[in-house]
């Protein structure tokens, strides 16, 4: 960076593939060199009770807001993670699943994370089975048989251990 540059915001690509629902993502993180202060902001975020499904609202800054959602432990883990890195192998890692605030949900497959964590941090609020979930547009149920968030246009996606799907 140039002396007296006034650094960039984080920048996201994204590419969909027209098959399934897929996000991949290559994540551009700007840090703030010294001299300029970095403002810190919390990002809301839900954890089932068991602890395996995490969903964590990023805010839009000029793009969509989005959830993005993880899974500690699946059953199809080992597939998705195929999946993400293609059949040549050179890929991205599977992170979990996206869900943005018009569309539907996707499988995520990124090299980073989506948030800026010098200045983005998750606060994750334990949701108990049978509770809602409320943040922006989106409107999650924590249920023992997994976790259902959707966008005010109906899309979504269900997580759990066993199974996912995304709509």
């Amino acid at each position: 960076m140039i002396k007296g540059e006034v650094p960039q915001e984080t920048g996201v690509v994204l590419k969909r593939f027209a098959v399934t629902p897929v996000l991949v993502a290559a994540v551009f993180v700007a840090v703030a060199p010294s001299g300029f202060a970095a403002s810190s902001q919390t990002l809301p975020g839900l954890v089932s009770p068991s602890g395996n499904i995490k969903c964590l609202y990023v805010p839009g800054v000029g793009t969509p807001s989005r959830l993005l959602c993880s899974v500690a432990h699946a059953r199809y883990a080992a597939k998705l993670q195929s999946r993400c890195m293609g059949p040549t192998g050179v890929g991205v890692d599977w992170h979990g699943f996206d869900l943005t605030s018009t569309g539907r949900g996707n499988l995520l497959c990124t090299g980073g994370i989506l948030y800026n964590p010098a200045t983005q941090h998750p606060r994750y609020l334990l949701v108990g089975y049978g509770k809602n979930w409320r943040q922006g547009v989106f409107t999650c149920q924590s249920r023992s048989s997994g976790v259902t968030c959707r966008n005010r246009g109906g899309h979504g996606l269900f997580l759990s251990r066993s199974a996912w799907r995304v709509w």
